[in-house]
């Protein structure tokens, strides 16, 4: 993607009211996002998530499609603690959800075995709904928060045993 590409989709999020982009060409992933009256761009090289829609939980409206067609959740952060457990943190501002849906079963349990990128959880933000995916190997030791609950930026979601 070209300086001027990058100049022009800019542009469009001050212009347009949206307050993020994200565009994919080939292995080239860029993403503008609109704070505070001012527009950043970022670039990104972790793969794209697609969205799951949880239309029996929550009767609202689907997000617009300029920020629906790809999303990526940031990559979810990893602390080893004591007891030489691997903490798995919230990436972001949200709603935890166990499962992709609520007749469906959850995406992890406690023994589980996990491997990079494994889905682990769903957290919604803004009405999006990120696949927050596991950076590591190893056995689900604790999920430490409630299915539909609030989750901070850096919060523990789950213990993990590395294997």
């Amino acid at each position: 993607m070209e300086l001027k590409e990058i100049k022009e989709l800019i542009k469009l999020v001050s212009d347009a009211g949206v307050s993020e982009v994200e565009v994919e060409r080939g292995d080239f992933k860029i993403s503008i996002r609109k704070a505070d009256d001012k527009v950043t761009y970022v670039q990104h090289t972790s793969p794209v998530v697609h969205t799951p829609v949880y239309a029996e939980a929550h009767h609202q409206m689907a997000p617009s499609p300029v920020a629906t067609e790809k999303i990526e959740a940031p990559a979810s952060k990893t602390e080893t603690v004591a007891g030489n457990y691997i903490t798995i943190k919230s990436p972001m501002i949200g709603t935890y959800y166990k499962s992709p849906s609520p007749d469906k079963a959850a995406f992890v349990q406690i023994g589980d075995e996990i491997k990079p990128g494994q889905v682990l959880c769903i957290v919604e933000a803004m009405k999006l709904f990120n696949e927050i995916e596991s950076e590591v190997s190893g056995r689900i030791v604790k999920i430490l928060v409630e299915n539909a609950s609030p989750v901070e930026y850096d919060q523990p979601l789950f213990l993990v045993e590395p294997i």
